[in-house]
C-alpha cells in the first residue's frame, strides 16, 4: 500500500514537470528584478504592438550550443517574442533557425543580411574559434528590417520595437540638420544618421535669410557651427520657434589647438540670441578630474615613446539628471566643454540634465595647455557644472517650444573614415535629444535600456575587497547556519522522544 502511494506520487510529480515544460515553451512568465526593468515591455512597445494592422514575422537566426555567457541571449529573445505575440494579439509570430545545421540555412541567413561572427569556445581545455549567428530578420509583407547582431548587454527591446515601428509607420516625421556655417555634413554624423533614420526622414537644410522651414519639420539640429550666423538668419530661427518648432543646439564656445597647445574662445553669433532667453554658455574651459586621455610623444634617447596621459580639458560626464534624454546614459566623452548658466525669469523652465563631476573647475581663455602639469585636488574647486540643459516655454512668440543645448559641438561628430566609432552614449545623447523634441511614442526610453559600462574598477579598493570576502564567506556561513539549525532540530526531536511516556 505504501509502495503504491510512493509510485503514484512520483508519477504525479513527473506529470506536473512535463506539463510545466510544455507550457513554458508557449507562455512566458518572469519576475523582473533588474534595476532598469530590462525584461519588462515598455509602454512604447505595447502601443506599437497594439496598433499593428498587418502581421509581423520575426525570423531569429541563432546558432545552437553557444557558450553560456552569450547563449542566454537566445532564451531572452524567445521569452521577449512570446510576450510580443501575446501583447499584439497574435500579430507577431516568430521562428528560430540554426544556420550551422546546413549550408542551405547558412546561405539563407547571409542572404538575409545576418552574417556570422567568430567567438572563442573552450573545449577539452582548448580554446577554438567557432562561427556563430546571433541576428534576426523582421518582416511585414514584402518589407524587411534586419538586426544583424544582438550585442550582449544591448537594448534588445529597442532593436525589435524600432524595426517593427519602421515597417509599420506610414509617414515618418522630418528633422533637419542646419548647414551653411561650417556645420558637419550628414556624412560626418554616420552613427547618428543611422540611428535617426529608423524613425525620421533626416535632411540637410541650408539656412539663409529667406529660408522657409517646412511645416513638416518639427525639429532642427544646429551642430558645431564654426562661422558666424547672421542676425537675419536668427530671425528665421525665431519664426521657427514661434510656430512651436524645437531646436537641438550643440555649441562650441571654446576650442583647443594641439599644434600650439593653446585654448581660445569661439563666437558664432548665437551668444546674444541665447542670452535673450536667459542662457549663457560661457567662454571658459571646464576641467574635470574625471577625464579622457591624450597621447604624448616623449623622446627617450634615440627613441620616441607614446604615452597616454589624463587630460582634464576632456571631461567624461558620468552625472546625469533623471530625465528621458539622459536615462540609461553612463559616460559621455566631451572634447572640450563650457559651463551653461541660466538667468531668465520663471516664464521659462530650465532643466539641467548633464553635469561635471564633484572635482571640476572652470578656466578662462586664452590659456596654455601644460600637458606636463601634475594636477592636484586644489585644481578642481568646483562641482556639478552644467554641460547640457533643456529650456522650454514661450521662447519666441506665444507658442510653447523647446530647446536642448550641449556646450560641446563636437561630442557626436565622427569621421567618415571607417572604424572611427564614437562612444555609444555620445550617439545616444544626441539621438535621445532629437527623440525628446520630436517623438511622442516613448521609444526614447528603450535605446539605453541595456547596460553599457559598469566596470568594477570604478569601485573603491575597500569596497572591492569587502565584496570579494562576502562572495567567498557567504556560502560557507549559510552552510554552517543550516547545519547548526538542523543539529538543533534533531536534538529537539531526540529530547522529545525521550520525554514520551510509554506507560
Amino acid at each position: 500500500m505504501k509502495s503504491a502511494k510512493i509510485s503514484s506520487t512520483i508519477i504525479l510529480v513527473v506529470v506536473i514537470i512535463v506539463i510545466i515544460n510544455i507550457l513554458s515553451d508557449n507562455y512566458s512568465f518572469r519576475i523582473d528584478l533588474t534595476q532598469g526593468g530590462e525584461y519588462t515591455l515598455s509602454r512604447a512597445t505595447k502601443n506599437i504592438l497594439q496598433n499593428l494592422e498587418k502581421p509581423v514575422t520575426v525570423t531569429a537566426y541563432f546558432s545552437k550550443d553557444l557558450p553560456p555567457n552569450i547563449g542566454n541571449i537566445s532564451g531572452n529573445l524567445k521569452d521577449m517574442l512570446i510576450e510580443y505575440g501575446n501583447r499584439s494579439g497574435g500579430m507577431v509570430v516568430y521562428k528560430f533557425v540554426s544556420p550551422n545545421e546546413s549550408e542551405a540555412l547558412e546561405k539563407e541567413a547571409v542572404q538575409n543580411g545576418i552574417r556570422p561572427i567568430m567567438i572563442n569556445v573552450r573545449e577539452k581545455d582548448q580554446v577554438k574559434q567557432q562561427k556563430a549567428y546571433m541576428g534576426a530578420v523582421v518582416s511585414m509583407g514584402d518589407e524587411k528590417e534586419r538586426i544583424p547582431f544582438f550585442q550582449p548587454g544591448s537594448a534588445m527591446e529597442y532593436a525589435l520595437s524600432t524595426a517593427i515601428k519602421k515597417l509599420s509607420v506610414v509617414d515618418k516625421p522630418s528633422i533637419a540638420l542646419i548647414q551653411g556655417h561650417g556645420e558637419p555634413a550628414i556624412n560626418d554624423l554616420v552613427q547618428v544618421n543611422n540611428e535617426l533614420g529608423i524613425l525620421y526622414n533626416v535632411q540637410s537644410l541650408k539656412l539663409t535669410d529667406t529660408t522657409r522651414i517646412s511645416e513638416k519639420i518639427k525639429t532642427i539640429a544646429i551642430i558645431r557651427p564654426t562661422d558666424t550666423i547672421p542676425s537675419s538668419q536668427l530671425v528665421v530661427l525665431d519664426n521657427f520657434l514661434a510656430r512651436g518648432g524645437n531646436i537641438f543646439l550643440a555649441l562650441n564656445r571654446v576650442e583647443g589647438n594641439f599644434t600650439n597647445v593653446s585654448g581660445t574662445s569661439v563666437s558664432v553669433g548665437l551668444e546674444d540670441w541665447l542670452r535673450k532667453r536667459g542662457i549663457t554658455v560661457t567662454d571658459n574651459f571646464i576641467v574635470d578630474a574625471k577625464c579622457g586621455a591624450v597621447t604624448l610623444q616623449q623622446q627617450e634617447g634615440s627613441f620616441t615613446m607614446a604615452t597616454q596621459i589624463q587630460f582634464p580639458y576632456l571631461p567624461v560626464i558620468v552625472k546625469f539628471a533623471d530625465n528621458p534624454v539622459t536615462k540609461g546614459l553612463e559616460a559621455v566623452s566631451l572634447q572640450f566643454a563650457s559651463p551653461i548658466t541660466f538667468a531668465g525669469d520663471t516664464s521659462l523652465k530650465f532643466t539641467p540634465i548633464a553635469f561635471s563631476s564633484e572635482k571640476s573647475g572652470s578656466l578662462r581663455t586664452p590659456l596654455y595647455f601644460n600637458v606636463q602639469k601634475q594636477w592636484q585636488t586644489i585644481d578642481f574647486p568646483m562641482s556639478n557644472l552644467v554641460v547640457a540643459a533643456i529650456i522650454e516655454g514661450k521662447l519666441s512668440g506665444n507658442v510653447n517650444s523647446k530647446m536642448i543645448i550641449v556646450s560641446d559641438g563636437d561630442f557626436a561628430v565622427g569621421s567618415a573614415k571607417a572604424g572611427n566609432q564614437l562612444p555609444r552614449d555620445n550617439v545616444s545623447l544626441l539621438v535621445n535629444s532629437i527623440d525628446y523634441l520630436s517623438d511622442d511614442t516613448g521609444l526614447i526610453e528603450l535605446r539605453t535600456k541595456g547596460v553599457t559600462s559598469r566596470p568594477i574598477r570604478e569601485m573603491e579598493a575597500g569596497t572591492k575587497t569587502l565584496l570579494k570576502w562576502i562572495n567567498f564567506l557567504a556560502p560557507i556561513i549559510l552552510i554552517i547556519i543550516y547545519g547548526l539549525v538542523r543539529m538543533q532540530i534533531n536534538k529537539n526531536k531526540r529530547i522529545k522522544r525521550m520525554e514520551v511516556s510509554y506507560e
